[in-house]
């Protein structure tokens, strides 16, 4: 009768012992990445040094490398991306939750997932193909004729109306990341207790009201998690931002219409083709500073959850 306890507790020890090696190994698969990062971008690193995220000269022939118009692009097409999926992703949510009839809930959000389950090549061949010969004409043309010549809002919208470049790959990645934000927050949304929004709508608060001073203090831990998510997935894109931005490597105005390039599509065009030296260490460098910047972006969401964590414990 003593071995049965003996056998759960060697179990349960056992069992302590693998979720701990599994948690130590992803520290250290993910410290051995930065550290082959940081080996194979020496070379750039010890030329360059911090000037590289500042250089905007990319120029494998001459030898002459700098990161700043692969960072703009990244940073400009997610932050575009999600300018555009957040609220649209809201108005999904809100909708299926509060405002669609029954029956048409669960075809709708399973559809809208579906949406997830489309190859990024896909959407990128759909953007070059379909939608940057729309924008172009119906978009960029009117724009460009309606600001020729204003200062500032001219130069948003210069350059040749080809239909590629930050805005046609933001737009592209908002596509892509709406699924993820949309499902997050609806998921989220249909945890608020029930009671909550009744008591809300017996008081006689609209359906904006409900979910602006209830659903949402009662969720944006779960709201601001499904955004980063969104914007993580954005960083990342390869494939779909190759076919649309134009893979630029000058930085050569703010347009919204300039084609440009990304972290990710310098990789996926030049890694293969890079000889060692300079110009493969570069292209490393490059996926170091990805590699940070989603690194920041994911602590800082975490350090904000964090704080409205203890921010409804407090006020509880």
């Amino acid at each position: 009768m003593q071995r049965l306890p003996r056998l759960q507790t060697l179990a349960d020890r056992c069992f302590a012992a693998a979720a701990r090696a599994a948690a130590l190994l992803t520290l250290a698969l993910l410290l051995g990445i930065l550290a082959s990062l940081v080996v194979g971008a020496w070379p750039a690193i010890e030329r360059y040094g911090l000037s590289f995220l500042t250089r905007s000269q990319w120029d494998p022939v001459a030898g002459e490398f700098g990161g700043l118009a692969m960072i703009h692009g990244t940073l400009a097409t997610s932050f575009i991306a999600l300018a555009i999926a957040v609220p649209v992703s809201f108005g999904i949510a809100l909708f299926l939750t509060e405002l669609a009839p029954a029956w048409l809930r669960r075809p709708l959000g399973t559809a809208i997932e579906l949406l997830a389950a489309v190859p990024s090549i896909v959407y990128g061949m759909w953007g070059l193909m379909v939608f940057g010969p729309i924008l172009a004409a119906w978009v960029q043309q009117p724009l460009q004729a309606l600001f020729n010549g204003v200062p500032v809002l001219g130069a948003l919208v210069a350059g040749p109306p080809v239909g590629i470049g930050i805005l046609s790959a933001g737009i592209i990645l908002a596509i892509m990341i709406i699924p993820f934000i949309a499902s997050v927050m609806r998921d989220v949304f249909e945890l608020t207790p029930t009671l909550l929004k009744e008591s809300a709508y017996g008081l006689g608060a609209t359906t904006w009201e409900v979910v602006w001073k209830v659903v949402l203090p009662h969720t944006r831990v779960g709201v601001l998690g499904g955004v980063m998510l969104g914007l993580g997935r954005a960083l990342g894109e390869t494939m779909a931002v190759t076919f649309v931005i134009g893979n630029m490597n000058q930085f050569q105005s703010f347009s919204l219409f300039e084609a440009a390039n990304s972290i990710t599509s310098a990789l996926a065009n030049e890694f293969a083709e890079a000889g060692e030296g300079l110009h493969q260490a570069s292209l490393i460098y490059l996926g170091l500073v990805l590699f940070f910047i989603t690194f920041v972006v994911l602590a800082l969401s975490r350090l904000l959850l964090n704080r409205l964590q203890k921010g409804e414990g407090a006020r509880a």
